[in-house]
């Protein structure tokens, strides 16, 4: 599977489903890279985990400065950015896990991240599985 495909159907559905929903899928890439990872449990899991870590971290620190808007968005792509860093280079294992645990990519979960702090963990979390889902069946379809 190209990751162009996945990306380029991503958009399409992540778009559609915002339309048509009213929710967000993530940010418009993040369900095409996540189809192409939905073969691995653990990595998504990691991603959604790291996702909710984040939001966390930001919405404390809202409490000390003042994030909203771009700064908001700017926090939660960066905080993302080093936790992901920061588990890779820390080497987190799971036992029994047959790979390690990595979040997919650096800049997803801090996607994922933000779309929550708009709708909450719950929506955004069934949102990006389907729509992951969905761009996974289309390219078995199309392949």
């Amino acid at each position: 599977m190209t990751i162009a495909l996945s990306i380029g159907i991503g958009l399409i559905a992540s778009f559609l489903f915002t339309e048509i929903t009213g929710l967000y899928g993530g940010g418009l890439v993040v369900p095409g890279y996540l189809a192409l990872y939905l073969d691995q449990p653990t990595r998504v899991g990691a991603t959604l985990l790291l996702a909710g870590i984040t939001y966390a971290v930001v919405w404390v620190l809202s409490h000390a400065i003042i994030l909203y808007g771009r700064r908001r968005f700017m926090a939660m792509v960066l905080t993302a950015f080093w936790l992901g860093w920061l588990a890779v280079k820390l080497g987190v294992w799971i036992p029994g896990a047959s790979q390690e645990v990595r979040a997919i990519g650096y800049i997803i979960p801090g996607l994922i991240a933000n779309d929550i702090s708009k709708q909450g963990v719950v929506r955004t979390f069934a949102s990006v599985l389907l729509l992951a889902a969905v761009v996974r069946l289309a390219l078995v379809l199309v392949r």
